[in-house]
């Protein structure tokens, strides 16, 4: 049956898809000639999309040749093994390799390799009492250290911003740092409010993606990127 949610997957040539490409593209132009490859996600609050965005987006990357990892990284409440329609295994996600031995055979054993072609995914595991304290540990930076070595782009579907810690402390893992937004629902003061979120652990909004545009509107996704 097909996977409603993986748009870019099933329909490559839609409008949704190639604004996802867009975006791709945007993000290609700004890690040329650079080691930059680990792109974090997250959003205001629950709610505007951030999955279904890290998901079309990490196959957009595979239709360009890369090898691609998505990481649930929203450890509270990480639905992309509902996306993908896997099991999230409570003693083999992303959690629980964060603690295991980082040799290769082991990281190999906790990936679940997609229905898209190169694509694999980390599904979020068992939900530790202190995912903050967890996200931040060493051994989360070793880990990640090992999977930039395996991996040409890994996509970080991390936790909503606002009233939790998770996605800042994961900024200190991230080359570029997307918040995915709500037409008509996010507010001006809280998106000022994230980005002040941000400055405070001296990160930068690397960009913004307005989702849920309506039809008559412009497109249905627009995408900032900049500096500002």
């Amino acid at each position: 049956m097909k996977n409603s949610e993986l748009v870019v997957n099933y329909s490559p040539k839609s409008s949704f898809s190639e604004s996802i490409k867009t975006i791709r593209t945007n993000l290609q132009f700004s890690i040329i000639n650079s080691d930059i490859k680990t792109i974090l996600i997250t959003s205001p609050e629950p709610g505007d999309g951030k999955s279904f965005i890290a998901a079309n987006l990490a196959i957009a990357f595979t239709q360009e040749n890369k090898k691609v990892l998505l990481i649930d990284s929203d450890l509270r409440k990480g639905r992309q093994h509902r996306i993908f329609k896997v099991h999230n295994e409570k003693t083999k996600g992303y959690s629980n390799l964060i603690l295991a031995t980082k040799d290769t055979n082991t990281i190999n054993s906790f990936i679940v390799r997609t229905e898209v072609k190169n694509l694999d995914l980390l599904t979020r595991g068992a939900f530790p009492p202190n995912p903050s304290e967890l996200l931040l540990s060493s051994n989360n930076k070793e880990l990640m250290n090992k999977l930039r070595k395996m991996y040409d782009i890994i996509i970080l579907d991390c936790a909503p911003v606002l009233g939790l810690n998770d996605s800042l402390v994961m900024t200190k893992l991230s080359d570029i740092n997307i918040v995915v937004v709500t037409s008509r629902k996010t507010k001006k003061d809280m998106l000022e409010q994230v980005k002040n979120n941000f400055e405070k652990v001296n990160a930068k909004i690397s960009g913004v993606i307005l989702n849920k545009v309506q039809q008559k509107d412009i497109s249905y996704y627009n995408y900032y990127y900049g500096d500002d």
